[in-house]
């Protein structure tokens, strides 16, 4: 399985089939998708790991698989989504922790590196975040990346907030290892993307 990024903490890398059993326990844990339109049955978790699997091959990016590099446990999914926002092609930083790993800062962590890595290496000027409005430990995250709300959205059916940060707004990274990999040429980045749409 091709690891994509690694930070202090966590290793990010493409998702496959045999992490199936971890995302759909994720994506089917009421709390966990209370700000999500439904929880995801086994076979929508699985169908979710082969469209991730989609993107990797035809953009070189998705959502990758969080694992946490002390317990080589997976802890969530952060990763590059492409979206429509308001009519316009979009590139969204998304972030999603299990349960069991919330508040120790695995999310932003993460996210910041996803930034990082859509700016330095896939070369995009600004990102953004899709939020609910009362999902203020999201908020909280996209504060954190230096994201500020620019918009509002209908996504899914739901209200979002539109949050945006660009390459040259983006909050410093407190963990230092992505930028010493990037600066020792020791990135795997994906291939460019190509086409429209998710």
């Amino acid at each position: 399985m091709k690891q994509i990024l690694e930070t202090s903490r966590l290793l990010l890398r493409e998702m496959h089939l045999d992490d199936l059993d971890f995302v759909a326990e994720m994506l089917g844990d009421a709390e966990v998708m209370r700000h999500y339109p439904r929880c995801y049955s086994r076979e929508e978790s699985k169908a979710w790991i082969r469209r991730q699997m989609d993107r990797y091959f035809r953009r070189g990016y998705g959502l990758w698989l969080v694992v946490e590099k002390a317990s080589d446990r997976p802890v969530g999914q952060v990763g590059l989504v492409p979206q429509r926002v308001n009519g316009k092609a979009k590139l969204e930083v998304g972030y999603l922790i299990h349960r069991p790993f919330w508040r120790r800062g695995f999310a932003t962590e993460a996210a910041s590196a996803v930034r990082d890595h859509a700016f330095d290496v896939l070369g995009k000027r600004t990102v953004i975040s899709l939020i609910r409005p009362e999902n203020l430990p999201s908020q909280g995250v996209a504060h954190k990346l230096g994201m500020k709300p620019i918009a509002t959205t209908l996504h899914a059916g739901l209200d979002h907030i539109v949050f945006a940060v660009s390459r040259e707004g983006r909050a410093p990274r407190r963990d230092g290892l992505f930028r010493k990999r990037a600066a020792s040429g020791d990135v795997r980045p994906g291939r460019r993307p190509s086409g429209q749409g998710p």
